[in-house]
């Protein structure tokens, strides 16, 4: 094959975003993705305002929102008192303090999106081919995959997920159990009585519940989270009757363990690189997957703009500059979901100190959303 300047592994929502954004600052990239249609899996994500500022600096913002749902509200609630503890206010306010929305939408959609931008931007798109190691030497490097083939780049973006096998090259370690597994649901709209203008995050003793209208209200998107191995309805008995009933909207046949990796310190070796949840895979409490991967391609283009001819500054600014951001995400990610599964006395703390928030102060968000 023909060599290339950027070689991308994996064709998910970090992967598309990386080749997009390098292609788009005029290198040509090709994307390897060993499944043998490009697609998506999962349900509804969450995009917050540093996720879609960066959207709109790609153009692609509109077409996201006109796919999606502008939730007017972040609501959370006792699962078992069905009491709103506390809520964020997503409109104007919230809008003009982080330059952007918050957008909700299917992970197909924004899949989806990022594929056609890609093509549009003239990325070779490769299917059906697995990435099983890479070697790097000098200015470039070079991608041995699972049907034989070789692949020759000046640089290779490891964008292979959670379970990624050029992790391996870098960091030495293993996905972490956090003990809860999720069922995850679509249907129609109308089956389950919520504001269609609010993101709802219930939250219950070893367990919770999350919902949100997708594809311009016409669906919802729930995910169920409860310690396993177990029964679901077991695990939501204590429930008020809101959740109760939104439990038999829920696949049944398919279910996803919780996962994530400590915060590596190196996601780069020689021209070696890695993006998305290969570099950082952090558990879903603050929502923010998909968006730090979105964050790790602009990032990452900024930085071989400015660096242009020597990809090995351009990897450490990289570097550099998305480590302490992502460990931070991934660390307080892991201390919210403990706060929410809280029960007896940490549960009537956590519950009180909602109740009481200011509503007007943005000391818990500005870290997160903020420029």
């Amino acid at each position: 094959m023909k060599r290339v300047e950027v070689l991308v592994a994996g064709g998910g929502i970090g992967g598309l975003a990386a080749a997009y954004t390098q292609a788009r600052a005029g290198r040509g990239v090709r994307l390897l993705e060993r499944a043998e249609e490009f697609g998506e899996v999962g349900a509804g994500l969450q995009l917050g305002p540093n996720a879609t500022r960066v959207l709109a600096g790609w153009g692609l913002l509109d077409e996201v929102v006109a796919t999606g749902v502008l939730p007017r509200r972040l609501v959370f609630r006792d699962a078992v008192s069905a009491e709103e503890l506390t809520h964020l206010d997503l409109g104007g306010e919230f809008q003009r303090r982080y330059h952007g929305p918050y957008v909700v939408a299917h992970r197909s959609d924004l899949h989806r999106i990022l594929l056609r931008a890609c093509e549009r931007e003239g990325v070779e798109l490769v299917k059906g081919v697995s990435v099983e190691r890479v070697e790097t030497a000098g200015s470039g490097a070079r991608a041995f995959c699972a049907d034989g083939s070789v692949h020759e780049g000046d640089v290779v973006l490891g964008a292979d997920g959670l379970q990624s096998r050029l992790r391996a090259k870098i960091v030495t370690d293993s996905p972490v159990e956090s003990g809860f597994v999720a069922h995850r649901g679509t249907f129609p709209a109308g089956g389950v009585d919520i504001n269609p203008d609010e993101v709802v995050a219930w939250l219950g003793p070893d367990c919770h519940l999350v919902q949100y209208p997708l594809r311009q209200g016409e669906m919802l998107n729930q995910v169920a989270v409860f310690r396993g191995p177990g029964d679901l309805d077991a695990a939501f008995e204590r429930c008020c009757d809101q959740v109760q009933a939104a439990l038999s909207h829920l696949w049944r046949d398919r279910h996803w363990n919780m996962l994530d990796r400590a915060p590596a310190t190196s996601w780069v070796d020689g021209r070696l690189a890695l993006v998305g949840d290969a570099a950082h895979p952090m558990l879903q409490y603050l929502a923010q997957g998909a968006c730090q991967a979105l964050e790790d391609a602009q990032v990452l283009a900024e930085q071989s703009v400015k660096h242009a001819g020597s990809w090995d500054d351009a990897l450490a600014g990289y570097q550099e500059i998305r480590v302490p951001r992502t460990a931070r995400v991934q660390a307080t990610a892991r201390i919210w979901g403990d706060i929410w599964h809280v029960d007896g006395l940490g549960r009537t703390m956590r519950n009180e100190l909602m109740r009481t928030r200011d509503l007007s102060s943005h000391k818990y968000t500005d870290w997160l959303y903020g420029v």
